[in-house]
């Protein structure tokens, strides 16, 4: 029979095979059913195995594997935010995790650049709409750092994405932010290393994209949806082409 507990939810007992996997898919039950939510604690080890009729080590182990992902936070002690709780930022284990999964499926070019630009048209469009002065200061400081002529490639790379990130956020879609962050930060060695290859042949398509980048922010502080998509779009393309996928042309 499942028993309730004040802190959340009915707690099942689950089949032994694969402990702790069975543990973490009963506490993830618990967060998509809308018992557990952020900040909520879980019970301690020890009442949790008795409720889960698993052992103590299983718990711990599924506690970990959920802590290493970014979905509860574990802290000893005695006081309010001591024990297991759920993280109070789920997007940073999002990120995290699709970040690894395009890391590892090794997609081919052509699919990372269609799915760049099926996410930023959209946020580019919102962001036109609807981006605060503020927000659009904020990205043209970004810009104006790209511009010193002491920004190296790899400086250069982490800002170009957090001008895009920025634009997902200005657009008011978390999740898109979350995504563009996750296909960035997956592809940032290998552009990196692209860009050393170029040698000095980086410099030209350095300049383009920040001429590819005003076009955008323009477009941006204008409030011009349709151009801010398609200079997006036209920004990305080339970016693939000119720096590391000529194949795309």
């Amino acid at each position: 029979m499942a028993e309730a507990d004040e802190r959340g939810g009915n707690w099942r007992p689950v089949a032994r095979t694969r402990t702790y996997e069975l543990v973490i898919d009963r506490i993830e039950e618990q967060i998509v059913s809308g018992q557990l939510h952020v900040g909520d604690r879980l019970p301690p080890e020890r009442e949790l195995a008795q409720m889960l009729g698993v052992s103590r080590a299983a718990v711990r182990e599924a506690f970990r594997a959920l802590e290493a992902q970014g979905v509860l936070r574990m802290a000893v002690g005695t006081g309010p935010d001591s024990g297991t709780t759920v993280a109070a930022l789920p997007s940073q284990a999002l990120t995290r995790l699709l970040r690894l999964h395009v890391a590892l499926a090794n997609f081919p070019v052509a699919d990372v650049v269609q799915a760049r630009i099926m996410l930023e048209r959209e946020s580019a469009r919102n962001a036109a709409q609807r981006a605060t002065v503020p927000e659009l200061k904020e990205l043209r400081e970004l810009l104006d750092e790209m511009d010193d002529p002491d920004c190296d490639r790899e400086r250069f790379n982490d800002l170009d994405t957090e001008f895009h990130v920025g634009i997902a956020e200005a657009g008011g879609n978390r999740l898109v932010a979350d995504m563009t962050i996750a296909i960035r930060e997956s592809m940032r060695r290998p552009l990196l290393a692209a860009f050393d290859e170029l040698g000095d042949k980086w410099y030209p398509i350095a300049d383009r994209l920040r001429h590819d980048h005003r076009l955008i922010h323009q477009a941006l502080e204008s409030g011009d949806a349709a151009a801010a998509e398609d200079h997006v779009e036209r920004h990305i393309r080339g970016f693939y082409r000119d720096g590391w996928a000529p194949e795309l042309s």
